[in-house]
């Protein structure tokens, strides 16, 4: 399995509001940035986005180690909560509503195709690969606005 480390960021100016993503992937010593964004969107569905526009572009199954600074993202996914959320029909434990339940279902499905480790770390800190995903991010929806 090739090996993929993977950092990702997402931004929003109003929440919701005008939103981006930004991804660095690095392969092989080869290095791809990436980035989008939306025009009315929620800071963690642009989190979600940068994970899945990351995984979405490995054209085979890797090993994956995925930096990012969403809470959200990785306890619904080192937690468990996402899987659970989708046993329940996409219910939360206290029966409420899951929320970006399309998004929650692409990223599970490339979650089997891929092995992949989740790394929280600190955002807008000393991490230059975050750092760097947060300004694409913010350089997207600074062009929507």
């Amino acid at each position: 399995m090739k090996k993929v480390t993977i950092y990702t960021d997402g931004a929003c100016s109003g929440n919701p509001g005008v939103g981006g993503w930004g991804a660095i992937l690095q392969c092989n010593g080869h290095e791809k940035e990436i980035s989008g964004g939306d025009k009315l969107t929620t800071n963690n569905k642009m989190e979600l986005l940068a994970v899945i526009s990351a995984l979405e572009l490995l054209k085979e199954p890797c090993q994956v180690d995925l930096y990012s600074d969403s809470k959200y993202v990785i306890d619904a996914i080192t937690k468990g909560w996402a899987v659970g959320w989708k046993a329940r029909g996409w219910k939360k434990a206290d029966k409420s509503p899951a929320k970006n339940v399309e998004l929650w279902e692409r990223l599970l499905n490339l979650l089997e195709n891929h092995n992949v480790t989740f790394h929280w770390v600190k955002g807008h800190a000393d991490n230059p690969y975050n750092n760097r995903c947060d300004e694409l991010a913010v350089n997207e929806w600074k062009k929507l606005k």
